[in-house]
């Protein structure tokens, strides 16, 4: 029979690490945009030196909640304070379950009173359709999902382009474009400026730490919007470079964020066996991967929480009630995880890369400028030999001239501490994304986050500059 939901396929799996471990989605892919323009080299240069234009039309979900209780049901779903969140603003928005995990986070726009717009993974966009539902609200929800993976030649059609500038030079471009000084924007607030013919709306934002704008409008203007800034670029002299998808998702390396934690879904009864019977067997969570040396029976040992990825400054302990909350208050009186950035040692990195050269079984593959082969990635850092962390997402950073992985560690871990990630799998899984291979030591430093001084000094109070507790 086949199975319709993800509580059957779990049901059916046995356990939901092995499910994961060894699932044959293959790579994560973020679809239609060209894997590079120039090459992946000078595309991260550019965020760092002069000025880079993201295209991120395609890989993200929106999700577009209007309706008399938009607000009510947001601030009820989410940990965030929406006491101060006016029109023209933005946040990062971060759902928990019942437990206290984090499912996943979004970047939520307001538009109205009665209007909001969150763009980000499936995991968020999939639990707040459920949560419409499963709480009878008074909203109206409409669901862009992110293109296919591998369109296949097919038309590909999205409500809105999404396009991002940033870098020392971008302010330069951002003239050239609105035909003068654009308005001074605070961080994640919002104005209109001018491209060409159109207005557009701008988010102050950057996602490496350089100054940036964040626009978006109708889809059917992308190619207009395009050509305006290309122009704009060239008439103000600045060497502006387009960014494919292979630099694209390393950015968040120098600046911090976590792109892709396990969904703390897939355990609990009450509300979130329901939403697992309503999820499909198709669904992000159903299909995705973990990958990594880390391997526990227990699902909810791959689970983060606000505490750990330092967003605990967000929660509204003011506010009357929200999923989650009487979880998170029993956890903000105990020790959390914190998180680290990891510097992999350099020699260590070139052993790995030399053993594909040599006779015999290789070490795990480090692929350039993103190791990662999974949806979600926990490699075991270790003390003593003891696990004291786990390693999350991982790359290599041509501006910084290492590889550096995100990643949560104990408490009593300071930063500059040396400690050893074991890299690889213990054994052969059904991913397709995986050789044969044997696993092996890496020595990594405990180094601050954000990685990049630029965006530890330029960014705005936020997740990225807070310790977590």
């Amino acid at each position: 029979m086949t199975k319709s939901s993800l509580e059957a396929v779990l049901q059916g799996s046995g356990n939901p690490v092995e499910l994961l471990r060894n699932s044959k989605t293959g790579m994560y892919v973020y679809p239609v945009v060209a894997p590079e323009f120039s090459n992946w080299r000078e595309e991260q240069r550019a965020w760092r030196d002069s000025a880079v234009l993201f295209d991120q039309s395609h890989h993200m979900d929106e999700l577009i909640v209007e309706g008399p209780e938009a607000e009510k049901f947001l601030s009820h779903h989410g940990i965030n304070s929406f006491s101060n969140f006016g029109l023209n603003r933005a946040k990062h928005f971060v759902p928990v379950t019942p437990a206290g995990h984090v499912i996943g986070d979004h970047i939520i726009f307001r538009e109205r009173e009665d209007k909001f717009i969150l763009v980000g993974r499936a995991p968020t966009s999939n639990w707040l359709m459920f949560c419409a539902a499963y709480g009878k609200w008074n909203v109206r929800i409409k669901h862009d999902p992110r293109s296919p993976s591998r369109p296949e030649g097919e038309r590909v059609l999205r409500t809105h382009y999404r396009y991002q500038i940033q870098g020392p030079e971008a302010p330069k471009i951002f003239e050239k474009m609105n035909g003068g000084p654009i308005p001074d924007i605070k961080f994640f607030h919002v104005d209109w400026i001018n491209i060409g013919s159109k207005k557009v709306q701008a988010l102050r934002h950057g996602m490496s730490g350089a100054p940036g704008l964040e626009i978006w409008g109708p889809y059917e203007d992308k190619s207009y919007i395009l050509s305006c800034i290309l122009e704009a670029a060239k008439e103000a002299g600045v060497d502006l470079v387009r960014c494919g998808s292979r630099a694209y998702s390393t950015n968040t390396l120098e600046s911090g964020w976590i792109p892709s934690p396990l969904p703390g879904i897939y355990t609990g009864d009450g509300m979130l066996k329901a939403y697992r019977e309503w999820l499909g067997a198709d669904s992000y969570e159903a299909s995705g991967a973990i990958g990594g040396s880390f391997v526990s029976d227990n699902i909810e040992d791959y689970y983060v929480n606000p505490f750990e990825l330092g967003y605990d400054f967000y929660i509204g302990w003011k506010k009357d009630d929200f999923v989650g909350k009487a979880a998170l208050e029993k956890m903000k009186g105990q020790t959390n995880r914190k998180k680290v950035t990891f510097e992999w040692n350099r020699d260590d990195v070139l052993k790995v890369i030399a053993s594909a050269f040599d006779k015999g079984e290789p070490y795990k593959w480090i692929d350039f400028p993103q190791p990662n082969y999974a949806s979600s990635s926990a490699d075991m850092v270790m003390r003593d030999g003891k696990m004291v962390g786990m390693s999350m997402f991982n790359g290599y950073s041509w501006n910084e001239r290492c590889v550096l992985s995100l990643g949560v560690v104990n408490a009593d871990v300071q930063e500059g501490d040396v400690l050893t990630m074991l890299w690889g799998e213990p054994e052969t899984t059904g991913k397709t994304s995986t050789e044969k291979h044997k696993q092996t030591e890496i020595r990594v430093r405990v180094s601050p986050t954000p990685y990049a001084s630029q965006a530890r000094e330029s960014y705005a109070d936020s997740w990225r500059t807070k310790k977590g507790a």
